[in-house]
């Protein structure tokens, strides 16, 4: 499977899916810690993919998103934003009703 098809799979396959440096509990970069931090704070369960463990990955998924940096929130299948986006969609309450409503639609799916 070409590495396209995967990153679209992936996307398709997880309504709340992060791509960032290292896992949830043991982010690689500040920029991931802090979108992490306020997914978690929205308490619903998501997917994540390393894209340090995943270089081809990591090398192609700012082509297919034409989002040049890490981390990437995808929700839905669409591409939410990076580290700042997020956090300001956490501090004005938007992230938590995107994630909640995410989650609900997946539950009754």
């Amino acid at each position: 499977m070409d590495i396209f098809d995967t990153i679209k799979e992936q996307i398709e396959n997880n309504p709340i899916l992060i791509y960032m440096k290292g896992s949830p509990n043991q982010p690689q970069c500040g920029f991931s810690a802090r979108t992490v931090q306020a997914l978690m704070a929205c308490g619903e369960r998501f997917a994540y993919v390393d894209v340090l463990s995943n270089p081809d990955i990591r090398a192609n998924l700012p082509k297919y998103a034409n989002w040049p940096t890490f981390p990437q929130l995808w929700v839905n299948g669409e591409l939410i934003g990076g580290c700042d986006i997020v956090a300001e969609m956490h501090e004005s309450g938007e992230l938590q009703t995107l994630i909640k409503e995410a989650a609900a639609s997946s539950a009754a799916s």
